[in-house]
C-alpha cells in the first residue's frame, strides 16, 4: 500500500510490533495463530471514502495538524486507503469468555491498528481502524462495518469521554462507498448497508483477553513477555528501582487493573451506561470503555435491562449485574496471570481490591448524585434502597429524574403536598398519570422526596441553611442533562444513510457538554418517543455490525 508523508508532525514509535512476538505466517488468511500477539496485515482499500464526522479534541490529541482533516490525504488514510509514513499496520490475536464461556482465539476480526503515536506530552496513542477489512481472525466474516454501528461507535466513544467516564476515543467516521451485507436481526433477511471505517484511539487496546490466550495454550514464556511489555509501557510506576517485573510487580499490577476497572464500571452505573457485552475480550487492562457493540442507556429505570438481544434470556449483563461481572472478568485475568506470580493468596487480596473499590466509588458517586457529601449508616442505605424501589414504581427516566430532582426545593418540604412534592418530578414519568392518579404511588414518593428533603438539610447543617443553587450547580455537575440514547443516535443514523450528516456532527457538538443546560438542544434531552420504543436500533440491538 502506498504511503504519505503529508503528517510531518505525527511522531510514531510502534513498540507493540516492536517489542511483541508477531505471526510467523504472513498469509492474511482466516487461521490459529499461535505464540503470537498480532499478524501483519494492511486494510483492505474502499471505492469511495467520504468524511462523515471527526472529533477536534482527538486531532489535537494526537498531534495532527488541524488543516489536514479536511485533505484527501486524511479521508483516504483513515478509509483504509493510504498509510501514514511510519505506520506499521496489524490485528491483534486474543482470546477470551464470552456469556460466560471459554470462546478461544478471537482477535481482531475488522480491527487494524495502524500505529502508535506519541505527542509532545509524551503521551502515547494507539490508532486502530475498525471495519477495515478481512484479518486472520476475522473466522467467517468479511471484516467490514456498517455505517450504523459506526455511527453508534463514533458518538458514544466522544460522548463517554465528555461524561467523564474512562474510555477509548474515536477520531473518525469515513464512508467507505461498498455495501456491506448484513442480517441484522439474525432472521435469514441479510440486506446490504452502507459501509463505514471509524478510527480508534487509545492508549492500548491490550485487553484480558490478551493474557487469556497464552493462558489457555499454556505459553507461559509468551504470557510473561506480554505482562511485561504491558507493565513496561503502561504501569511503568509499578516498577519503581526494578529492572523487570517480579511476583510482587505482578500483583501490584493485577491490583491496579482491578481497580480501574472497578472505578469505570461504577462510572457506567453513575450515568446509566450498559455495556451489554461484557465479554472478557471487551475488558481493557487499562480500564477503559471499549468495544461499543449493543450498549445502551436506561430510559425507563430498570436494573434487569439489557441491550443486548442476543443476552435477551440471560440477561447476563443487564444494568444491575454489571459490578458482579466486572469481579467475573477480572476473576479470570487472575486465573490467566497465576503462573507469573506462583500463589493465589496475594493475587486473592488484590482481587479484593475489586469489590472495595467499587463499594467506596459508587457510594461516593451515589452520595454525589443526591447532592450529599456522603453516605453514613444504614438509614443512608435505606434512603438508597427505597429510591430504587421509587424509580420502579412507574417507567422513570433516570436521566431526566436526577436532573429534576436537582431543582427539587427541600426547604419547607414537610408542609407541602404529596402533589406539590412529586410534581418537580412530572417530566422524568413516560405515563405520569400512572403516579398521580394512584394515591399510594403519590404518597410513596413523597415520603422518599420528605426523607431526601430531611438528609439534605442534616448535611446543610442548621434548618434551612441549605444553600439551594450550589445544590443544584454540584448535582448538576454529576448527573448529565445529554446522554447518547440510542434513539438519538438512531435518527442520525437514518440521516447519514440518506446523504445528511449534520446530525451526527450536531449530536457530537451537543455530547461535548453534556452537563450544560444548552437550551437550544432541549429537544436532545427528551425521553425516548412512543415511535422508538420497539423500533430497531431504538430499544435493543444485536451485535450484528
Amino acid at each position: 500500500m502506498m504511503k504519505t508523508q503529508a503528517f510531518e508532525t505525527l511522531n510514531f514509535d510502534n513498540s507493540f510490533v516492536r517489542e511483541l512476538p508477531g505471526d510467523a505466517v504472513a498469509d492474511n488468511r482466516r487461521r490459529q495463530v499461535y505464540e503470537a500477539s498480532y499478524s501483519r496485515v494492511e486494510p483492505t482499500p474502499v471505492a469511495d471514502p467520504t468524511l462523515v464526522a471527526w472529533s477536534d479534541e482527538v486531532v489535537e490529541l494526537l498531534g495532527i495538524d488541524k488543516k489536514m482533516v479536511q485533505t484527501q490525504e486524511f479521508v483516504e488514510v483513515f478509509g483504509g486507503n493510504l498509510l501514514m509514513e511510519g505506520m506499521e499496520p496489524y490485528a491483534a490475536c486474543y482470546g477470551g469468555h464470552q456469556f460466560g464461556n471459554w470462546a478461544g482465539q478471537l482477535g481482531d476480526g475488522r480491527a487494524i491498528t495502524l500505529g502508535e503515536v506519541v505527542n509532545e506530552r509524551g503521551e502515547r496513542w494507539e490508532m486502530q481502524l475498525k471495519g477495515a477489512g478481512p484479518t486472520p481472525y476475522s473466522r467467517t466474516a468479511d471484516g467490514r462495518a456498517v455505517l450504523r454501528s459506526s455511527v453508534r461507535e463514533f458518538l458514544c466513544s466522544e460522548a463517554m469521554a465528555h461524561l467523564g467516564v474512562p474510555t477509548t476515543r474515536a477520531l473518525s467516521l469515513v464512508l467507505t462507498g461498498d455495501p456491506v451485507m448484513r442480517d441484522m436481526f439474525y432472521d435469514g433477511n441479510p440486506e446490504f448497508e452502507p459501509g463505514a471505517v471509524v478510527c480508534r484511539v487509545s492508549p492500548s487496546f491490550l485487553r484480558f483477553g490478551s493474557f487469556e490466550i497464552f493462558a489457555a495454550r499454556q505459553d507461559s514464556k509468551n504470557l510473561k513477555v506480554v505482562a511485561d511489555y504491558a507493565i513496561r509501557h503502561h504501569f511503568p510506576e509499578l516498577l519503581g528501582s526494578k529492572d523487570a517485573p517480579d511476583a510482587d510487580v505482578y500483583v501490584a499490577w493485577f491490583a491496579e487493573i482491578c481497580r480501574r476497572t472497578a472505578v469505570m464500571i461504577a462510572h457506567w452505573m453513575r450515568v446509566g451506561f450498559v455495556h451489554g457485552v461484557m465479554n472478557t475480550d471487551n475488558m481493557s487492562i487499562l480500564g477503559l470503555t471499549i468495544d461499543y457493540g449493543p450498549y445502551g442507556w436506561l430510559e425507563g429505570f430498570d436494573p434487569g435491562w439489557t441491550p443486548n438481544t442476543t443476552d435477551a434470556g440471560q440477561k447476563r449483563y443487564r444494568y444491575g449485574n454489571q459490578p458482579r461481572i466486572g469481579m467475573w472478568n477480572v476473576m479470570q485475568l487472575g486465573n490467566a496471570i497465576f503462573d507469573l506470580v506462583g500463589d493465589a493468596a496475594p493475587l486473592q487480596a488484590a482481587l479484593d481490591v475489586y469489590g472495595q473499590t467499587f463499594e467506596a466509588t459508587w457510594r461516593q458517586m451515589q452520595a454525589d448524585k443526591l447532592g450529599l457529601k456522603n453516605l453514613d449508616g444504614q438509614a443512608d442505605e435505606q434512603l438508597i434502597e427505597e429510591l430504587m424501589s421509587v424509580l420502579q414504581l412507574t417507567e422513570t427516566d433516570m436521566t431526566i429524574f436526577y436532573r429534576r430532582l436537582a431543582d427539587f426545593e427541600v426547604a419547607g418540604a414537610q408542609e407541602r403536598s404529596d402533589q406539590e412534592l412529586v410534581s418537580v418530578l412530572r417530566d422524568a414519568y413516560y405515563w405520569p398519570d400512572l403516579v398521580f392518579e394512584d394515591s399510594k404511588k403519590l404518597a410513596r414518593t413523597a415520603n422518599w422526596l420528605r426523607q431526601y428533603a430531611a438528609r439534605v438539610e442534616v448535611d446543610g447543617g442548621e434548618a434551612g441553611s441549605v444553600d439551594q443553587a450550589a445544590r443544584r450547580a454540584g448535582m448538576n455537575a454529576v448527573n448529565p442533562k445529554y446522554v447518547m440514547r440510542n434513539y438519538l443516535a438512531q435518527v442520525a443514523i437514518d440521516a447519514s444513510e440518506k446523504g445528511d450528516h449534520s446530525v451526527v456532527r450536531e449530536l457530537l457538538e451537543v455530547m461535548r457538554r453534556p452537563y450544560d443546560e444548552q437550551p437550544a438542544m432541549e429537544h436532545f434531552a427528551e425521553k425516548r418517543p412512543e415511535w422508538a420504543r420497539e423500533r430497531a436500533g431504538c430499544s435493543m440491538l444485536s451485535c450484528s455490525s
